[in-house]
């Protein structure tokens, strides 16, 4: 995993410290914006597979959203869904695809989140929204929309795929 990582910062530096010069045997290629585009899509599409293979394994049903947010709903709440201000506590487990634990209320103690406001994840933010009170869902977050290249520095790597198991205890 960390070979492929170091693999692909590589590759990335060095498409990019090639410039178009005279004689340089890439000026007749694609501009790097268009590689960096490419390289993307590439690892986008690499994420997808990596998580419709662990869904499979689990054998979950989950639905996908159109910015790539995959959510399976355990239970449904009542009431509304939840919009933006909205104050939610709720309880979770962050793990990685490979059952690797990162946070855990159990550990840390119930999140309490304030959509809009609160500096959490993009995808489990747009999760957030899919949810009424007093429900339950697991939400599998690419990359793009969790971390990124660099992961949390902490217990997340980089680019990696989290998996959130969440509980909505109370909205306010």
């Amino acid at each position: 995993m960390r070979t492929r990582n170091i693999l692909i910062l590589f590759l990335i530096v060095s498409i990019i410290s090639c410039k178009d010069k005279p004689g340089n045997p890439i000026s007749n290629s694609k501009p790097v914006k268009d590689e960096l585009v490419d390289l993307n899509k590439y690892l986008v599409q690499k994420d997808r597979e990596r998580i419709k293979n662990y869904i499979e394994r689990k054998g979950l049903r989950m639905n996908e959203s159109p910015t790539g947010l995959w959510f399976q709903i355990i239970k449904e709440g009542t009431g509304n869904f939840f919009t933006e201000r909205d104050k939610i506590v709720l309880d979770y487990e962050c793990s990685l695809l490979d059952g690797t634990k990162c946070y855990s209320s159990k550990d840390l103690g119930p999140k309490e989140v304030i959509l809009g406001r609160s500096e959490i994840e993009q995808g489990l933010s747009e999760g957030l929204r899919l949810l009424k009170p007093g429900a339950e869902a697991i939400f599998i977050i690419p990359p793009f929309l969790a971390y990124g290249l660099i992961g949390d520095r902490k217990m997340i790597p980089s680019r990696a795929v989290i998996v959130y198991n969440v509980n909505i205890l109370q909205a306010k």
